[in-house]
């Protein structure tokens, strides 16, 4: 089957290295560990599992990267989640603090992977917070402190309102937080490239494999259409797309779409004026703009999150107006691609890493909320120390931070939230 059809008809799909093909699980399987998910999450746990020594089998509904993974703005960025201060209460100083270490651990590891195997996947260094507000550069001078403080080796800049056209050509922003040790990257072959390391190092990894019924027990179930896995542990890293398969965690993560244009290239002139440093770049708002440079000199401008569970009839027609606001000057460039997605959104927008009380050999992680490209790979450590019964403080951390489940249930959580979100971009007006 044709990876580019198959793929949403993104940019990415389009500018891919390989076009590997993965069989469809036919029969059945024993391994020590099935995992769920061919994205960041399951690609990481498998690989993470395979160099300790586990048998893995990996099962992905669609192909490797078709969810988030090969969707997502390609935004590098340190942190774990929004407003760390909330869980103080539960965890103390000491958590916050260890929190936001694995934040910078989770870049790293990425760094590391893509380093050590040589993925082709345009990693680019630089990225900036935008403020939206005079009021948010104080906020940014905090952050910094706070960085330097827990030893952080990567080289931090607060950027004055009348400087900000060094970093961005627009005169919407009144300053920003340039930070070197985050980045950019293309997305889809970082995913792929994993999944050609997971098949190095022994994992079974299984395409057009969509899970249609799981078995709970000792020894775990996974049923497929054609097939199925027997293991001791069982790892759900579906995200936005876990659906029914587990009603439990699926009620804990709301489904909320984001949507990317990609314009032609542009050339070397034009890529300067908008982003003269070639850094991704994000701003403050809810429905936040992020935006950067592809390798071929295309902005891929990104945002609008939308809770309502309807996506837009036309993206380009929807996110071209944004991209005018900040950029007016790409008024005559044509739009060549248009795609969205589901992100996996927490209510305390925390990501949820931990294991089933009912059934203790089930992991899972989701709900990244923005933050999916370096988290999951700091989850796929975190599962992988886990299951191999390795003490880890990060895993119990997160499991140890309760997450409610969204009210409303599966069809009327996103208009309910849709309406709480319409009340915080009221805020942001006042």
């Amino acid at each position: 089957m044709n990876a580019r059809a198959e793929h949403a008809a993104s940019y990415y799909a389009a500018s891919l290295h390989r076009q590997p093909v993965y069989p469809p699980l036919l029969g059945e399987v024993s391994v020590d560990v099935c995992v769920v998910g061919g994205g960041f999450s399951g690609l990481n746990t498998a690989i993470e599992l395979a160099q300790r020594g586990f048998s893995v089998a990996l099962l992905e509904a669609h192909q490797i990267g078709w969810g988030a993974s090969g969707r997502n703005g390609g935004q590098l960025i340190r942190g774990v989640g929004h407003d760390l201060e909330q869980f103080r209460k539960t965890i103390g100083d000491e958590g916050v603090r260890d929190l936001t270490l694995m934040g910078l651990e989770a870049v790293e590891i990425v760094r590391q992977r893509v380093d050590q195997h040589r993925i082709e996947c345009d990693l680019t260094w630089g990225y900036c917070d935008l403020a939206n507000k005079p009021a948010q550069l104080q906020g940014f001078v905090e952050d910094a402190e706070a960085l330097r403080s827990l030893g952080y080796r990567h080289e931090l800049q607060v950027i004055e309102a009348q400087d900000m056209h060094s970093v961005v050509g627009s005169n919407r922003y009144h300053g920003g937080l340039v930070d070197m040790g985050s980045g950019h990257l293309h997305p889809l072959n970082l995913a792929l490239g994993e999944a050609e390391v997971a098949r190095q190092l022994g994992v079974q990894v299984f395409e057009h494999s969509r899970v249609t019924r799981i078995e709970y027990g000792p020894q775990v179930r996974v049923h497929t259409a054609q097939g199925q896995v027997r293991a001791r542990f069982l790892v759900l890293g579906c995200n936005a797309y876990l659906n029914d398969l587990n009603p439990q965690l699926s009620g804990k993560v709301l489904p909320a779409g984001s949507y990317i244009i990609a314009t032609e290239p542009l050339n070397p002139e034009q890529a300067r004026q908008l982003l003269p440093r070639n850094m991704a770049v994000c701003d403050q708002r809810v429905t936040v703009d992020y935006y950067r440079l592809s390798a071929d000199r295309r902005l891929l401008f990104g945002g609008a999150c939308h809770y309502s569970g309807r996506d837009p009839k036309d993206i380009a027609e929807y996110m071209r107006p944004k991209m005018l606001d900040v950029f007016p000057q790409l008024a005559n460039v044509r739009i060549d691609y248009q795609w969205g997605g589901m992100i996996g959104i927490g209510a305390n927008r925390l990501p949820q890493i931990g294991r089933l009380k009912e059934q203790p050999n089930v992991f899972y992680a989701q709900a990244y909320s923005g933050h999916g490209l370096n988290v999951t790979h700091l989850a796929g450590k975190l599962l992988g120390e886990a299951i191999s019964g390795q003490a880890s403080r990060g895993f119990d951390l997160f499991a140890k931070v309760p997450h409610m489940t969204f009210p409303g249930g599966r069809h009327l959580r996103s208009p309910l939230l849709a309406l709480g979100m319409l009340w915080h971009r009221f805020k942001e007006l006042g």
